[in-house]
């Protein structure tokens, strides 16, 4: 009796010794951390904590991300005529700006355009949650992804008090994303730049400063000037479904998979060593196939989604067709 107890009581501790920690826990070694590395007190970032709050529409909405939509769905999100529209009217609107941030990042204009129209309707819907209060719910009371929120309200903190910015009002996405081109913290301390020369990177009101910052951003990761995005595309065999994969990161190169029996209309040059991925998109009674090439990788270096990196694409298009009408 004893010993099944002592037992018992012993499998108990164990138990405890690998627990989750709780969110005081959590915060208490966050505040130990974010102190040490930025140079504040320990009482600077409590007070930084004790000004955030948990958030429940934060937490609601990252379990129901736009991304688990099927893409038939997804779609009409962003590829509207009214969407379409406003991208023609900011495109001529920002011609100049967008001529020189392409110019100098070798991102085309179009791609700009569509992600800030995805992003925010081309800066008119920026996010109504505070940025202090969305990163706190998620990085305390969101297991799946705790370390990474933690992580931006970490690096939150550095840019508010880098960039001078006001901690405790800035408003964006639910998942704490900031300004036109909704920029995580990391993204907007490492590729936000100031492109209007006022010495400021101000991704809230310039348009300049986000135009320039997406085109940064897209070319620190990868972006190849000049080189396509993606081609739509058929199966020939059976075996060429195998090659539908889960993970972005691109495993084949274009000969690989057209031997395999994927195939892309007579007109389509693709260097046989390039880079490629099959993508399978979900209509309601069967799939549409595409060749991702290295470009649509780095489309999904912004939003690690297949079907953002397709809406973008897509919406690229329709608004240089509807420029050119």
């Amino acid at each position: 009796m004893h010993r099944k107890l002592a037992l018992a009581t012993g499998l108990l501790f164990s138990a405890n010794l690998f627990a989750a920690p709780s969110p005081e826990e959590l915060k208490a070694m966050f505040i130990k951390e974010v102190s040490q590395d930025q140079g504040l007190t320990a009482d600077a970032v409590k007070g930084i904590l004790d000004q955030a709050e948990k958030n429940q529409q934060v937490l609601d909405a990252i379990a129901r991300p736009w991304e688990a939509k099927p893409w038939y769905q997804y779609r009409p999100i962003f590829l509207t005529d009214e969407r379409i529209e406003k991208g023609v009217a900011f495109w001529k609107e920002n011609q100049e700006l967008l001529a020189k941030a392409e110019q100098q990042t070798g991102v085309p204009a179009k791609i700009i355009v569509a992600i800030l129209g995805v992003e925010t309707y081309y800066g008119t819907r920026q996010g109504n949650y505070r940025v202090l209060d969305s990163l706190y719910s998620l990085g305390f009371y969101y297991p799946p992804r705790a370390t990474f929120f933690r992580k931006q309200l970490a690096e939150f903190i550095r840019l508010t008090e880098q960039e001078k910015l006001d901690l405790t009002g800035l408003k964006g996405s639910y998942a704490g994303a900031m300004g036109y081109g909704q920029f995580i913290p990391s993204s907007y301390l490492h590729y936000a730049i100031d492109f209007d020369g006022d010495k400021v990177r101000d991704l809230f009101s310039s348009k300049a400063d986000a135009i320039g910052s997406i085109g940064n951003y897209l070319q620190k990761n990868g972006w190849k000037t000049g080189e396509e995005i993606a081609f739509p595309a058929t199966l020939t065999s059976v075996q060429a479904k195998q090659f539908v994969r889960e993970k972005l990161e691109y495993q084949e190169d274009w000969q690989t998979l057209s031997e395999a029996g994927v195939s892309l209309s007579t007109n389509r040059n693709v260097a046989p060593s390039a880079k490629a991925k099959l993508l399978a998109f979900e209509q309601q009674s069967s799939e549409e196939y595409w060749l991702g090439l290295e470009n649509f990788y780095v489309i999904t270096r912004y939003n690690h989604s297949p079907l953002y990196a397709m809406a973008v694409f897509q919406l690229a298009q329709a608004i240089t067709e509807k420029m050119g009408s």
